[in-house]
């Protein structure tokens, strides 16, 4: 549903009134929603030139001294400076797994 500029707000359906719980219920669902996202976002690495967030398995390249700016595969052609390092992006749960062996007899 678009609404314009100094439209009415309409509902889907003219005929249905909605209650004000449900309404209220729906700005709580938005409300955790952009939260939960935003969250996971702040969270994410991006590369530097196209805000890409890279793929596990993929090769990212670390560039500047001072600063490091990650670097996606797709964008280190257009560079012409070797990066720094370059490191394959892992899962989010490398280092968290439990890692089963054979007993020794």
């Amino acid at each position: 549903m678009v609404i314009e500029a100094g439209a009415r707000r309409r509902t889907p359906n003219p005929g249905a009134t909605m209650s004000s719980s449900a309404t209220h219920i729906q700005l709580l669902e938005r409300v955790l929603l952009r939260r939960g996202l935003g969250a996971l976002e702040a969270d994410r690495s991006s590369c530097a030139d196209c805000g890409r967030t890279p793929l596990t398995g993929e090769h990212v390249h670390l560039y500047g001294a001072k600063q490091q700016r990650m670097v996606c595969e797709l964008c280190r052609p257009g560079r012409r400076e070797s990066p720094l390092a370059s490191e394959i992006v892992r899962h989010c749960e490398h280092g968290h797994t439990v890692r089963l062996t054979a007993r020794a007899a």
